[in-house]
C-alpha cells in the first residue's frame, strides 16, 4: 500500500504561470509562513516560456519583456522568497475544505493548507469543441500547441496554414509562421470584427499583409492522411453558413485559435459554483469562491487581455487568502449581487459587500463607439473612444459610492450604452 506523505501550510498555490508565480510571491509578502506552490509541469512559468514574442511586462515591471524574461523575473523573485516549489506535482484531487491530493515521483501526497488559491489557467478550445465536419487528416492543431512546436521544439507544423480565429495567439502564429518561412492564405473569423488586441492585428496581420475574411467560417475539412484543402464559406446574420458563397483553400495545415476555457476541474471537485458567462468561478469583491478559503486569480477567473492582469488579479486573490487566514477566516458578508446587463458580456466580482472599495472587470457584448458604462445608479464612466469586446475594461469604484445604497437593494447591474458600431 502506498504510503501517503500528509503536509499542513498556510497556503497552497496550484498553478505556476504568471498567476500562480505572483500569488506565491504575495502571499509571502503579506506574512504566510508556509507556501507551497503546486505545478505539474517540469518548469516554471506556464505557457510563458514559449510566448517568444515581446510585449509583456509593460504594465507590471513598466519595461517591455518577452514572455521567457516576464518569466524569470517573478521565477528569481519566487526563489528569494522562501516559497516551497514542487514541480512534477499533479494536482489530481481537491476538495471542499481545501485539502489537495498530489502525485508526482516520490508517491503520493496529502497538502493541508489553510487557504487555497486557484490559478490553473485555461486551455484552447478543440476542433471537436466546434463539430467542424469533414476528414480527420494530420495538421489540425490548436495554435498554442503550433507555438510550442515552433519555439519550444523547433519544428515548422506546416508549410501553408490556414488559421480560424482572429484570437492573439493565432494573429500571433501567422506573423511566427511567416517569418518561419511558411505562407498564411488567410484568417478566418465568425465574427464581423476581430477578436484579440488591436496592437496584434496591426502588428501580426496588417503589417504582414495577411488576408482576413471576418463573418466567414469553415465548413468542411479534406484531406485524406494529411489536410489537404479547407473550404470556407461566409455567415449570416445568425451566424450559420450562406449557400452559394463557399470558396476552398489549398493548405496543409490548419490552425485554431478560436477561444479559451478556464481550467475548472479542481474547482468542480471542490464544489465551487461556476459562472456560466466566464467559465470560471463565481467570486466576490475578495476573489473568494462559494467555497470558503478557496480563491481564485487569472485566467482561471475569466481569460484576462494580457500577462501582466493575470499576476496583478492573482496577487489579489493571494492577499486576500493572507487576510483570511489572519482574521480567523473571516471575511464580510458579500450581500449584494453583480449582473450583467446590457451589452454586457460578464462582469466580476459576483457579489460584493457594499463595505469595500472594488475594482470590477469587464468585457462588453458588440464594438461601440465612445460608451458609457453604469453599476446601477452609483457610478458611471465614459469611455472616450472605440470599445471591442477584446478588450478587457477595469473600473475602481470606492467604498463611499455604496455606502448611500438603500438597505433593501440586493442586485446591481451593470450596463453599457453607446452608439452601436455596424459592419
Amino acid at each position: 500500500m502506498t504510503n501517503v506523505i500528509k503536509r499542513h501550510v498556510d497556503i497552497a498555490v496550484i498553478g505556476a504561470g504568471p498567476g500562480g508565480l505572483g500569488a506565491a510571491i504575495r502571499a509571502k509578502e503579506e506574512g504566510a509562513k508556509d507556501v507551497v506552490l503546486v505545478e505539474r509541469a517540469e518548469e516554471l512559468g506556464g505557457i510563458l516560456p514559449q510566448c517568444i514574442h515581446n510585449g509583456f511586462g509593460l504594465h507590471y515591471f513598466g519595461e517591455e519583456l518577452s514572455g521567457p524574461a516576464y518569466a524569470h523575473k517573478l521565477i528569481k523573485k519566487v526563489e528569494k522568497s522562501g516559497v516551497e516549489v514542487l514541480t512534477h506535482t499533479m494536482a489530481i484531487d481537491l476538495d471542499s475544505t481545501g485539502k489537495i491530493t498530489a502525485a508526482n515521483n516520490k508517491g503520493i501526497m496529502e497538502i493541508i493548507p489553510r487557504a487555497v488559491i486557484l490559478c490553473m489557467g485555461c486551455r484552447e478550445r478543440s476542433r471537436g469543441a466546434l463539430m467542424i465536419p469533414g476528414e480527420r487528416p494530420a495538421g489540425i492543431f490548436t495554435a498554442g500547441t503550433a507555438q510550442r512546436l515552433i519555439n519550444i521544439e523547433g519544428s515548422l507544423p506546416g508549410k501553408k496554414v490556414l488559421i480560424l480565429g482572429s484570437g492573439d495567439i493565432g494573429m500571433i502564429m501567422a506573423r511566427r509562421l511567416i517569418l518561419e518561412g511558411a505562407e498564411v492564405p488567410a484568417v478566418i473569423e465568425l465574427l464581423p470584427f476581430i477578436g484579440g488586441l488591436v496592437r496584434n492585428e496591426v502588428q501580426c496581420l496588417n503589417d504582414f499583409n495577411v488576408p482576413t475574411y471576418t463573418k466567414h467560417t469553415v465548413t468542411h475539412i479534406m484531406g485524406e492522411e494529411r489536410l489537404e484543402r479547407v473550404e470556407v464559406a461566409e455567415v449570416g446574420a445568425d451566424r450559420k453558413p450562406l449557400a452559394g458563397t463557399e470558396k476552398v483553400f489549398d493548405c496543409d495545415t490548419l490552425l485554431l485559435s478560436v477561444g479559451l476555457i478556464p481550467e475548472n476541474e479542481l474547482s468542480l471537485m471542490a464544489g465551487v459554483k461556476l459562472n456560466p458567462l466566464t467559465g470560471g468561478p463565481l467570486v466576490d469583491e475578495f476573489w473568494q469562491t462559494s467555497v470558503p478559503g478557496i480563491f481564485v486569480g487569472g485566467n482561471v477567473l475569466h481569460v484576462h487581455d494580457l500577462a501582466d492582469y493575470v499576476t496583478e488579479s492573482s496577487e489579489q486573490a493571494a492577499s486576500n487568502a493572507v487576510r483570511y487566514i489572519s482574521s480567523n477566516k473571516k471575511v464580510a458578508d458579500s450581500k449584494i449581487t453583480i449582473k450583467a446587463g446590457k451589452n454586457i458580456r460578464y462582469v466580476v466580482p459576483n457579489s460584493i459587500s457594499g463595505s469595500n472599495p472594488v475594482s470590477f472587470y469587464l468585457r462588453i457584448a458588440w464594438p461601440l463607439n465612445k460608451p458609457t458604462i453604469s453599476i446601477g445608479d452609483i457610478y458611471q464612466k465614459k469611455i472616450n473612444y472605440y470599445l471591442r469586446p477584446s478588450e478587457q475594461i477595469r473600473l475602481d469604484v470606492p467604498a463611499d459610492r455604496f455606502q448611500n445604497l438603500n438597505n433593501s437593494i440586493r442586485e446591481l447591474v451593470v450596463s453599457c450604452e453607446g452608439e452601436e458600431v455596424t459592419f
